[in-house]
């Protein structure tokens, strides 16, 4: 039989108190959580004293303790992780049938980040030799989530990022670039032709959960150029089906 697991009884209390105050909305003071965790109640005060310090509780004015900033970025990151669990088989799944590498970007804090790559070796992504908070109007993958913007979400996103010449194909005005983004043939879908690096053509379509917008889309070599539609008709399927995975998770 194998050995048992060396366990820290100090990590074990800490998160015993945790859970003894998330359990009150409006707080619970020492004795209360020492006597809720069958804790001495100095052990108590010494835990207690650590986890507001470290920022994982916060001490009310009138001597409870809640659950802290800390934990509260712990929940969101791993919220993010989730959905990154949740939407990485169906980047995997793009990437193999299209021999492409595939894409996540969320917008988030108004900025558009990219969030998750699927690539291989039959694969290869695209060196982003500019990030996509500066190439959003360049990019398939940018242009998917600005064209779901309403208007004044659009508009206070390009007063605040130039559009950059990044190759001759480039587009560098506002008004041609809306224009484009209202009149996309294959909307929903994206396309970004050698506007972001020559020699690379991108895809991209709109994925939304709740408040949350982004897009999926894979990259390929100039030569694939004629397959776009064929590219629109898989990715627009998979965005729902992300979309769904999402509602059903977040």
């Amino acid at each position: 039989m194998g050995a048992s697991p060396t366990l820290i009884s100090s990590v074990q209390r800490a998160f015993r108190l945790l859970e003894a105050a998330s359990a009150h909305e409006n707080g619970a003071p020492a004795k209360q959580l020492a006597r809720e965790t069958g804790l001495p109640l100095g052990t108590a005060y010494h835990l207690l004293r650590t986890l507001v310090h470290d920022g994982y509780l916060r001490k009310l004015d009138d001597g409870g303790f809640v659950l802290g900033d800390r934990l509260q970025s712990l929940h969101s990151g791993g919220l993010g992780q989730t959905m990154i669990g949740r939407v990485r088989p169906a980047l995997s799944a793009l990437r193999d049938e299209l021999s492409s590498a595939a894409y996540l970007t969320l917008y988030e804090d108004g900025e558009i980040r990219v969030s998750e790559i699927v690539d291989g070796p039959r694969a290869p992504r695209v060196d982003l030799w500019v990030g996509f908070q500066d190439a959003g109007h360049a990019t398939a993958l940018g242009k998917a989530v600005l064209r779901e913007l309403d208007d004044e979400e659009r508009k206070d996103y390009l007063s605040r990022h130039t559009l950059n010449d990044l190759t001759p194909h480039t587009v560098t005005t506002a008004v041609e670039l809306v224009r484009r983004l209202e009149t996309a043939s294959l909307a929903p879908a994206m396309t970004d032709l050698e506007e972001y690096a020559l020699g690379t053509v991108c895809v991209a379509v709109p994925v939304h959960s709740g408040s949350m917008l982004g897009s999926i889309g894979v990259s390929m070599p100039r030569s694939r150029l004629d397959r776009l539609d064929e590219i629109r008709d898989r990715l627009v399927p998979t965005a729902g089906r992300i979309t769904r995975t999402l509602s059903l998770t977040m």
